[in-house]
């Protein structure tokens, strides 16, 4: 039996784990969060369940000059983006369509150009 193995004295560093810390973020907050939030927005107050002037224009606009509201505004467009752009782009991988680094570049700058745009968007409301 042949144990020598040789050890990579210098290894390359990988950009994965930043991926895959958005791509996880982004699965939690989508599996967690977004389901309340269509729940409440999207069933709840249309059935007249929770009181409309919960959802007033005021009070909205409160929340999301808020940091709370703020982050959870750039939480609800941002993480589910990275989530589904690393799962485009190893979806596309999996299913024989090797984009390369421009593959890779393109899902990633796109989910950050939505996470910026969330950003600037809410720095919007506050000025």
């Amino acid at each position: 039996m042949n144990t020598n193995y040789s050890i990579d004295k210098n290894p390359k560093r990988s950009d994965e784990p930043v991926w895959w810390s958005l791509f996880g973020a982004g699965g939690t907050w989508f599996a967690m969060i977004t389901p309340v939030t269509v729940l409440v927005l999207g069933i709840l107050v249309p059935l007249g369940i929770i009181d409309a002037e919960a959802l007033s224009y005021e009070r909205v606009t409160a929340f999301a000059s808020s940091i709370i509201g703020a982050l959870f505004i750039i939480g609800t467009l941002a993480l589910p983006m990275w989530h589904a752009m690393h799962r485009l782009h190893h979806g596309m991988h999996d299913l024989k369509i090797h984009a390369g680094v421009l593959g890779k570049i393109g899902c990633y700058a796109f989910a950050g150009l939505i996470s910026a745009l969330a950003v600037v968007f809410t720095l919007m409301i506050w000025l």
